[in-house]
């Protein structure tokens, strides 16, 4: 007779390793069951200026729980197959595991139960990866066997008991302890997806493993499968309704709902706000005529915008736009992060100048002009007093990418400069042309 050991409540709770679900009778003091509420998402009204803020509904799981009630565990299961997450089958490593089993002594189901056994050994130690190496052979042995009798080939010599119901039966209880212990290992190492891979092999060969749905779930919680750890919560608790285990993970299920709740509401408020904002600029540089566009290489700015100031969503606040200072002479530049529309050039002038590299002194207010590009690929002359929107608001100068750039150049130098730009966007056209 062979004696089947699975890792004991009582040493997973002297460790401290796990939360351990195995079935217990209710005590006095058992925790009432969540109650249930249907979702509820009615339509939502369009704003003045786009959509209203979506609402979300409070958090009712687990769900699952009011779904699957007068379900059996079996019932539960065979729903939870259809799901990818499930869908797992036998690997294939028939030559491999024959040439294991050819290296031991007893039976297949006697090696595989020493395994379990030196599995056991390393978990009480906490050497999980060595328990995973242990747990993982006899696996090995047992799947090979299963394979062996879907194929029709006969047991082992050593083995004539092989195909009888009863060492068939006693096989498959080690199989089952061997991937419920493995996933213990999985979920202590962090190694989710294997922990409720496991757990779902041992649910195929028992539906009715209270450790393996509360693994599960702890393994699907913990990776913010929250819907799928409520399934496995539900498939638990539909065998022992009454299990602490199982309470605290579908208690830990709903916190994590309202988690995830909160962060979707906070995230669809977000989006609201940067549409509605982005409605109210459109329309402001619309009543302007300033022509915006972008390009396939729009610049990293930071926190510098295009946007209205001081409220973004109020149609009396004025347009800011971050502002580049070219010094094409020099290959220099300055960066101005708010160039007001009602502001000047000569405004901004009063802190830029001096320039701490113009050693010449060529560079002073009164002492440089200003252009801009226009949208053909020509200059346009900026006075230095006048407000930048009159500039922006011509029909031949646009804005890229939310930027304002312009050209500062000293006036001694200032003829020769526009020849050459002239010179070099004409011979870009031409090469575009060609």
């Amino acid at each position: 007779m062979v004696h089947l050991q699975e890792i004991t409540d009582q040493a997973e709770s002297s460790l401290k390793i796990s939360e351990d679900p195995t079935p217990a009778p209710p005590t006095q003091q058992q925790e009432a069951q969540p109650s249930q509420t249907q979702d509820a998402s009615p339509p939502t009204p369009a704003g003045p200026m786009g959509p209203a803020p979506p609402t979300i509904p409070g958090p009712t799981l687990p769900p699952q729980l009011a779904r699957s009630a007068g379900k059996t565990a079996e019932e539960i299961m065979a729903d939870l197959n259809k799901s990818p997450l499930f869908m797992t089958e036998l690997e294939e490593n028939d030559d491999i595991a024959a040439l294991q089993a050819l290296a031991y002594e007893g039976t297949p189901l006697e090696n595989a139960t020493d395994f379990k056994e030196r599995g056991n050994e390393c978990f009480k130690e906490k050497r999980w990866r060595d328990a995973v190496e242990f747990y993982g052979r006899g696996v090995s042995l047992i799947t090979q066997e299963e394979r062996r009798r879907t194929r029709g080939d006969k047991p082992q010599q050593n083995d004539p008991d092989g195909d009888k119901d009863s060492e068939v039966a006693a096989q498959r209880a080690v199989l089952e302890t061997l991937y419920v212990n493995r996933a213990a290992c999985q979920l202590e190492l962090k190694n989710y997806r294997s922990c409720w891979l496991d757990c779902a092999s041992a649910l195929k060969l028992n539906s009715r493993n209270v450790k393996a749905w509360y693994r599960s779930a702890k393994a699907l919680l913990a990776v913010g499968r929250v819907e799928e750890a409520d399934d496995a919560c539900a498939g638990g608790l539909s065998v022992d309704e009454n299990n602490a285990a199982l309470k605290a993970v579908a208690r830990d299920v709903i916190a994590k709902a309202e988690e995830q709740t909160r962060k979707i509401e906070a995230e669809n408020k977000a989006k609201y706000t940067q549409q509605r904002r982005a409605a109210f600029l459109y329309a402001a540089l619309k009543a302007r005529n300033i022509k915006v566009r972008k390009s396939n290489r729009p610049p990293d700015m930071g926190d510098a915008k295009l946007e209205l100031v001081p409220d973004p969503e109020d149609a009396k606040s004025t347009l800011s736009f971050p502002t580049v200072i070219l010094y094409p002479t020099h290959y220099e530049s300055d960066f101005i992060k708010a160039f007001n529309e009602k502001e000047s050039l000569m405004q901004h002038f009063g802190y830029v100048f001096p320039l701490p590299w113009d050693k010449e002194g060529e560079y002073s207010a009164n002492n440089v002009e200003c252009f801009m590009e226009t949208m053909t690929g020509g200059l346009v002359k900026v006075g230095k007093k006048v407000a930048l929107l009159k500039v922006l608001c011509l029909d031949n100068v646009e804005v890229v990418d939310g930027v304002v750039k312009i050209y500062v150049v000293p006036k001694a130098k200032a003829e020769t400069w526009v020849k050459e730009f002239k010179a070099a966007k004409e011979k870009e056209k031409a090469k575009e042309a060609s």
